[in-house]
């Protein structure tokens, strides 16, 4: 619930969910192995003001994370949830799409090698009003708000694309997997999952970056990405 004296919200930063990354695939007879790819991460902003009204309620919603897979043929990762917040006036504030799982398609033991491919970015949907000017009762300048991630007031964009080492050359090469999207533009910025080793295990992503892909030879799985985030305050603009 807004609070009756409060005419604003300072998000200071919210995130899409991460997408997951894809496991590797190891052949008998392709002559090569295959990497997966790394998640992307989802949409975000930071530091922004909107218009609120006294007494209504908001509906907020963080991102789920996306799962990754344990590799192999013609397989695709759990994309990220939206990270979505509504009023019972206000109507729509903002929606942080997650970003995609990586994919991977074609292969098996005899060959060819799979195709890999990185999911869409997450994106953000700014749909309330934004306040870009105004001081709060308390003598706060809000162009002054500059704690989130990006470090800027006023900020929001799109996610960023996991990466995609592809396939190694040569019977039983080993590759490791891609490092997942990092989430937010800044200089706060949170890198995504690391992609596994041969045989080893990455790490997941966090605050709504991507999930690492799993390496090869052998196959070692993908990990999940970050959940969606939101931190926020309520205001009164004098």
């Amino acid at each position: 619930a807004v609070p009756a004296n409060a005419n604003a919200i300072h998000f200071q930063f919210a995130v899409g969910g991460g997408g997951g990354g894809v496991g590797g695939a190891q052949y008998d007879k392709a002559g090569g192995e295959s990497a997966g790819a790394g998640g992307s991460s989802g949409g975000y902003i930071s530091d922004k003001v909107f218009s609120v009204t006294g007494g209504e309620t908001l509906t907020i919603s963080a991102g789920a994370s996306g799962a990754g897979t344990s590799g192999g043929y013609n397989t695709t990762a759990t994309s990220g949830g939206n990270t979505t917040v509504s009023g019972s006036t206000s109507s729509s504030l903002f929606t942080l799409s997650g970003g995609a799982g990586s994919s991977a398609s074609g292969g098996g033991v005899q060959g060819p090698l799979r195709s890999n491919a990185t999911g869409a970015v997450g994106t953000a949907t700014i749909s309330g009003t934004v306040l870009t000017t105004g001081t709060t009762v308390d003598g706060l300048n809000i162009t002054t708000f500059n704690s989130g991630p990006v470090g800027t007031f006023n900020s929001n964009g799109s996610g960023n694309a996991g990466t995609n080492p592809g396939n190694c050359g040569g019977d039983n090469c080993q590759i490791a997997g891609g490092t997942g999207g990092s989430s937010y533009a800044g200089p706060g910025a949170v890198t995504g999952g690391t992609g596994a080793p041969a045989g080893g295990s990455g790490s997941v992503g966090t605050r709504g970056s991507g999930g690492g892909g799993g390496g090869a030879e052998p196959q070692s799985a993908g990990t999940a990405g970050g959940a969606g985030e939101v931190s926020y305050r309520f205001l009164r603009i004098a």
